[in-house]
């Protein structure tokens, strides 16, 4: 099975890949921004930790905001990279790809601290992604900007307010938190991907 990383001007590409191989997907993992690689995967992640703004227009530039919409294979977004598959976001007032209907707006608290960094709970799973991952589970974020509840939501977190933890639509998924940093849990969730979905 060949799975992509997506690569762009965005971090967290290299714990994702290390994540993969803790659980024992070593090989035929390709990190890459080439369009026909990516499309002739049979699993892509989507990762990413950084703007908005500048990582669609890294996307633009390789031409992959056209490409990434129209994957049929699975395709895991990760915190950046589930925010991107959103129509827009309130970050930089950007246009994202349009994957999710869901809008990503900036937390707003003058009581709690932005962005939310740390440990949070998990719960309302829906789909084989979350399976053999039980409800409360406690996973890890760093984000100040969130995916609202809507149509596509299969898990919700509240920090401030409830949100979308991950989203489902066809063959796509996405997670706002970092499943390669959420130990087990998180690496149960990448087993799911790659075995069930």
């Amino acid at each position: 099975m060949n799975t992509v990383i997506v690569k762009y001007n965005a971090g967290n590409v290299k714990s994702v890949l290390y994540a993969l191989e803790r659980i024992g997907f070593t090989k035929e993992v390709t990190v890459t921004d080439d369009p026909a690689i990516i499309q002739a995967a049979d699993k892509v992640i989507f990762p990413g930790v950084g703007h908005a703004a500048s990582a669609m227009a890294y996307l633009k530039e390789k031409g992959l905001d056209l490409v990434l919409p129209q994957l049929k294979q699975p395709v895991l977004g990760i915190c950046l990279g589930m925010q991107l598959m959103c129509s827009h976001s309130e970050e930089g007032d950007t246009a994202c790809l349009g994957i999710f209907e869901e809008q990503v707006l900036r937390f707003q608290s003058n009581e709690l601290k932005v962005p939310q960094i740390g440990w949070n709970q998990i719960g309302q799973l829906q789909t084989p992604l979350f399976d053999k991952v039980a409800e409360n589970s406690f996973i890890y974020l760093v984000h100040g900007y969130y995916a609202a509840v809507g149509s596509h939501t299969i898990a919700r977190t509240t920090y401030i307010q409830p949100y979308s933890t991950a989203l489902h639509k066809d063959n796509f998924y996405g997670v706002q938190f970092h499943p390669e940093k959420s130990a087990a849990v998180g690496e149960q969730i990448l087993y799911n991907f790659m075995t069930r979905i």
